[in-house]
């Protein structure tokens, strides 16, 4: 197939935020709630690695490619190198911000191969610039951020509680102050129509706000929301769960000790 079959595909800014979301969810993955997994992958004695992402929301951690060029931008090579040599929570942090890099770097190759104009590529950062980065799930400066931004709101004040509530009482009901939508359904709209409520409550997992009838836990030490499925908890399990901590605040006592 030459260059001029793939020039001629038809893509929309649309098409590319969701291979941006899937691929992005896939990494949050293993910075998150598989990252047991991805730091023994991660063995300094290997040679460069690096983490890929991949539209199915699946992750993993190899070689970089052969060819020069690349088929796509390549990521962050030697991530490994630095594992054992830096605190983890620090060294999830720098992986995690390579990783965003090169999301952006991947979604704005799409636009330039499939000729997006100016229009387009304002469409499709507006549409990435609304989820959190990959740094900010990981490091948890997203719950930071939502409550910085109206500290005065009495809203955001009656969120706070109803949250507790939901987390020691009401487990297995949806958060009352969530909005009921889809992300996917969301994306029919212009970016302009997001909004600070679709943003308010964000999983701390993956990033992203809750679908209709799904579950979410409350982390009693951090009070960060995340789907049950993101960390492995289904509404029986909640019942008899006293203190629920996530994987990050685990993982911040496990690194203390």
């Amino acid at each position: 197939m030459d260059g001029g079959g793939a020039a001629r595909v038809t893509r929309t800014p649309e098409d590319v935020f969701r291979d941006f979301r899937g691929r992005r969810a896939g990494m949050i993955k293993a910075l998150t709630t598989e990252v047991e997994k991805f730091y023994q992958k991660c063995d300094p004695e290997k040679e460069n690695l690096s983490l890929y992402g991949f539209p199915n929301e699946t992750w993993e951690v190899n070689l970089p490619a052969e060819e020069v060029p690349p088929e796509l931008p390549e990521p962050a090579l030697g991530i490994n190198f630095a594992r054992d040599g830096m605190a983890e929570k620090d060294w999830l942090a720098l992986v995690a911000v390579h990783s965003d890099s090169w999301l952006l770097a991947v979604a704005f190759y799409f636009s330039a191969r499939f000729g997006f104009d100016k229009e387009s590529r304002r469409r499709l950062f507006n549409m990435i610039n609304n989820l959190s980065t990959i740094y900010e799930v990981v490091t948890g400066t997203v719950k930071k951020q939502s409550k910085e931004k109206n500290p005065n709101s009495s809203s955001k004040s009656n969120k706070s509680s109803s949250k507790k509530r939901y987390s020691e009482a009401e487990s297995g009901k949806l958060p009352p102050s969530m909005p009921s939508f889809k992300e996917e359904d969301d994306l029919r709209e212009s970016p302009e129509d997001y909004n600070d409520e679709h943003d308010s409550t964000l999983c701390g997992a993956c990033g992203e706000s809750y679908g209709k009838d799904e579950f979410w836990i409350c982390c009693d030490l951090c009070e960060q929301w995340f789907h049950g499925k993101c960390v492995r908890i289904t509404p029986a399990r909640a019942e008899h769960i006293k203190q629920y901590k996530c994987p990050s605040c685990s993982n911040t006592k496990r690194a203390k000790v």
